[in-house]
């Protein structure tokens, strides 16, 4: 079974574009979608599919108080079912 940072950044490869271009699922750890460039929409639509994939309640408040990569991966692990 994938680890959950594998299927998070399968779910960014599959799901996030910015400016037409698929968002590199390569994205450090440390990095945000923000800072990627991934529009506020995105990022709302993004969290649904967390919370789908994941079967965890996942707000779209989540993913401002989620700083990096790495914290949404903990948060993941910490909460999904």
């Amino acid at each position: 079974m994938p680890s959950t940072e594998e299927r998070v950044r399968q779910l960014i490869a599959d799901n996030l574009e910015v400016d037409g271009q698929p968002v590199d699922p390569s994205l450090s750890l440390s990095s945000n979608l923000a800072d990627a460039g991934v529009s506020s929409i995105d990022r709302v639509a993004f969290a649904r599919l967390i919370q789908q994939e994941f079967n965890v309640k996942f707000a779209p408040e989540h993913c401002a108080e989620l700083q990096s990569l790495a914290d949404l991966i903990q948060f993941l692990d910490t909460n999904a079912a």
